[in-house]
């Protein structure tokens, strides 16, 4: 398998972490049309092996609800990570309660979408933090 990243250096790389293949699937469509390669995981542990290695990843996108860790636990342990603390998070999550997001945003999340979201909103917000301006009407 060849990686998309290292054949273009311009492509992004993405971490998405659901546990609803079907979430996944949508997220990786929608992003891959833009200058984007995603890394699809399905629980938190997964997340944590590909955040503990070096391949870079510009962006993580995570579930709070997920098996073996959650997206807040991953989220955690990234901030502490020395070569990821930087790295923007963004939370997706159907738990859309003010103490979630409250909690997301205070251990370092940069955003914060409830599903159902918009796939459009999505990757207009992921070009933002490249520094891509939002088109009208995203």
């Amino acid at each position: 398998m060849t990686d998309a990243h290292a054949a273009d250096p311009q492509l992004r790389r993405v971490l998405v972490a659901d546990d609803e293949p079907h979430i996944g699937h949508i997220i990786r469509l929608k992003l891959e049309q833009g200058p984007y390669t995603v890394v699809l995981v399905s629980d938190g542990e997964e997340a944590l092996e590909q955040l503990r290695g070096d391949e870079p990843i510009d962006v993580v996108l995570l579930d709070i609800m997920m098996p073996r860790a959650t997206g807040l636990e991953v989220l955690e342990q990234l901030r502490a990570m020395p070569h990821r603390s930087d790295t923007p998070v963004i939370i997706l999550t159907a738990k859309g309660q003010d103490a979630d997001r409250r909690q997301a945003l205070e251990l370092g999340a940069t955003d914060f979408f409830t599903k159902p979201f918009s796939p459009k909103k999505l990757l207009a917000r992921v070009d933002e933090l490249f520094g891509a301006p939002a088109p009208d009407g995203a």
